[in-house]
């Protein structure tokens, strides 16, 4: 696992290489799950996605990533199944987050990925004007819109992804 400010300051670089506008909130890593967050700093939590880690459980090792609104479940055993082409899925642990990414529950953001790493966004968020991410550590967010997403490597949007 890299250090908070080793993995802030990574994250920050890489978004500005790849031109994304954001804006960085400061927060509290006790307040980093997004319930928590939202009432803390009073956002709403229908503009806070949620970057959630899906692995498949037979044959090799597939993951994936997927950007989902707070207010809605990823739509694991159909959408996500179907998109990565496996038979079975799971949700990562937190042990498996953090080897392929680096980064802790609760602080995973989609940018900073790795490059082989499937992206999938929930078309649900590109309905917002801004949408609340991970930072890469549970002291940050970052604040943006969602447009900005698109910029990312193996990003793509999915209808369908999650259900209310």
């Amino acid at each position: 696992m890299k250090v908070t400010n080793q993995i802030e300051s990574e994250i920050k670089q890489v978004m500005e290489s790849l031109s994304i506008t954001y804006s960085w909130i400061d927060v509290d890593p006790d307040f980093a799950d997004t319930e928590n967050f939202c009432q803390k700093y009073n956002y709403p939590m229908d503009k806070s996605g949620n970057t959630i880690l899906v692995a498949s459980k037979r044959g090799d090792k597939k993951y994936s990533a997927c950007i989902v609104l707070a207010t809605t479940r990823l739509d694991v055993n159909k959408k996500v199944k179907e998109l990565m082409q496996v038979s079975r899925l799971s949700f990562a642990n937190a042990e498996e987050t953090t080897e392929i990414t680096g980064m802790l529950i609760g602080g995973v953001t989609p940018v900073a990925l790795p490059e082989n790493l499937p992206l999938y966004i929930d078309s649900k968020v590109m309905h917002k004007d801004y949408v609340i991410i991970g930072g890469g550590s549970r002291s940050g967010k970052i604040q943006l819109d969602p447009e900005e997403l698109l910029k990312l490597p193996n990003a793509r949007v999915i209808e369908g992804l999650s259900k209310s």
